[in-house]
């Protein structure tokens, strides 16, 4: 049985409690008059649903992870399994198409050997899905019974049913905060086992980046792991060609949209420019790779610049700029409109002109806002991967020149982490130390833009 169909259960149990909950809280009323129930008859029903469905979720949470082991030792353990490898992807493949076949998920084996474990998967299935049926119905009857005797004309069910919404919000705004520890925690993990076979040394300030998949990795060689060339195509294309095409351009349409344009035109106008942060990156990656990266070859061939490639990372870079043009766009637009209007009427009273008051007043009073917007659009462009894989190839590549090939830090990540490629080996465990460089680099991105934007915030609030 799947989990679904357990939660479905518990839903329903949960109003036939709410139900309960609510007739008891009412028949207190209707049987004597003078009789005054300290809270609603509706929190007495909802404090009742909370017994049955929390304890329920709860159970099926753990179930949902027990379960398949559970099945797994009993099939094992069947004299259907004695023939089965020890170990290895052949066993996974026959345990996987019997499993398959006994959920109906397949028609057939390929394997002959999975034909003895379809039966003892069936008998696992349906004994450990009665056995979370009944115990779900048991909890859920436990919870309500447990409940709906407490409900008493002088039971205080508003402020447990109150109490309980506190800390299920608390713990929603948590996930954020565990998850992040959760990733941090894993890439240390990996990141330290990295740095067991390779010198961080190397690693941070070698400039040859080339891993082996194929080679011992009991004798890693550090020197294939220098991650210079990746840092610095992530910052030259992410940090300063990508920021050269957006800054500008989102900063002056951000000045014209609050200080120039008809309220008609900016209705139109910045709906229409705010678009762009919904188009999916593998788009801008194709157009970067058809249209933008042959247009600047073909540019620089015709002013007499040899060797221009048809994957480089000013192509790559013009089109992530294009990309995080909203970001920078909204954060500026918003944060110059935040600037008081006296601020404004107060320069033009003076006798400055429009461009003056904009250059002098109400741009430097922004400045916290724009700051903090062209930060969370850096963080948000060094992180991109589609871009780059399709308009400046994945050869890592120490240079200034923009028009040759270049890769960044998410594109080897990708690149190391899909394959055939072990995970005990350094080629496979670079990945998670470039994740770990580009997590902490990110997360202080974001974390002095928050900052700016707090600061900002309680200037002109």
């Amino acid at each position: 049985m799947s989990p679904i169909t357990l939660i479905l259960i518990a839903i329903g149990l949960g109003l036939a409690g709410w139900l309960a909950g609510r007739a008891k809280a009412w028949s207190f009323q209707k049987s004597d008059a003078n009789v005054r129930l300290v809270a609603r008859p509706t929190y007495h029903a909802w404090y009742v649903a909370v017994w049955v469905v929390l304890p329920v979720l709860a159970f099926i949470a753990l179930w949902s992870f027990l379960a398949p082991q559970l099945v797994m030792q009993t099939v094992l353990a069947s004299p259907g399994a004695e023939g089965l490898p020890s170990f290895g992807f052949q066993r996974d493949s026959i345990l996987s198409e019997a499993r398959a076949v006994a959920t109906g998920s397949a028609q057939g084996v390929f394997n002959s050997d999975a034909e003895a474990l379809i039966e003892p998967f069936r008998e696992a299935i349906s004994h450990y899905n009665l056995i979370g049926l009944v115990v779900t119905v048991m909890i859920a009857f436990a919870g309500g019974a447990f409940a709906f005797l407490r409900v008493k004309p002088d039971f205080r069910a508003r402020t447990r049913v109150e109490r309980t919404v506190m800390i299920v919000l608390l713990l929603a705004s948590l996930v954020a905060i565990l998850t992040t520890f959760g990733i941090f925690a894993s890439l240390v993990f990996e990141t330290v086992r990295f740095f067991g076979m390779v010198s961080p040394i190397d690693f941070l300030f070698g400039s040859f980046w080339g891993p082996d998949p194929m080679s011992n990795p009991e004798a890693a060689d550090g020197t294939r792991y220098g991650a210079i060339p990746l840092f610095w195509g992530t910052i030259f294309i992410g940090a300063i060609i990508a920021m050269i095409v957006a800054i500008p351009l989102g900063l002056m349409s951000a000045i014209y949209l609050t200080q120039y344009a008809n309220p008609k035109l900016r209705a139109w106008v910045k709906p229409a420019l705010e678009i762009l942060a919904g188009v999916p990156t593998v788009v801008y990656g194709y157009f970067a790779a058809l249209t933008v990266a042959p247009a600047i070859r073909d540019m620089a061939v015709a002013v007499g610049i040899s060797g221009a490639s048809t994957e480089s990372a000013l192509a790559a870079g013009v089109v992530m700029g294009v990309m995080i043009i909203p970001f920078v766009s909204s954060m500026a637009d918003d944060s110059i409109a935040a600037v008081p209007s006296a601020m404004r009427d107060g320069s033009l009273a003076m006798g400055a002109t429009q461009s003056e008051t904009i250059r002098r007043v109400l741009f430097p009073a922004a400045l916290p806002g724009i700051v903090a917007g062209v930060m969370l659009a850096v963080s948000r462009a060094i992180g991109e991967t589609m871009i780059v894989v399709m308009a400046a190839s994945t050869a890592a590549n120490l240079t200034v020149n923009p028009l040759e090939r270049m890769t960044t830090v998410t594109v080897q990540i990708v690149k190391m982490l899909t394959g055939e490629g072990s995970f005990d080996h350094p080629a496979t465990l670079s990945a998670f130390a470039l994740g770990f460089v580009l997590f902490m680099v990110t997360l202080a991105l974001n974390f002095i833009a928050l900052r700016v934007v707090k600061r900002f915030r309680e200037a002109y609030d």
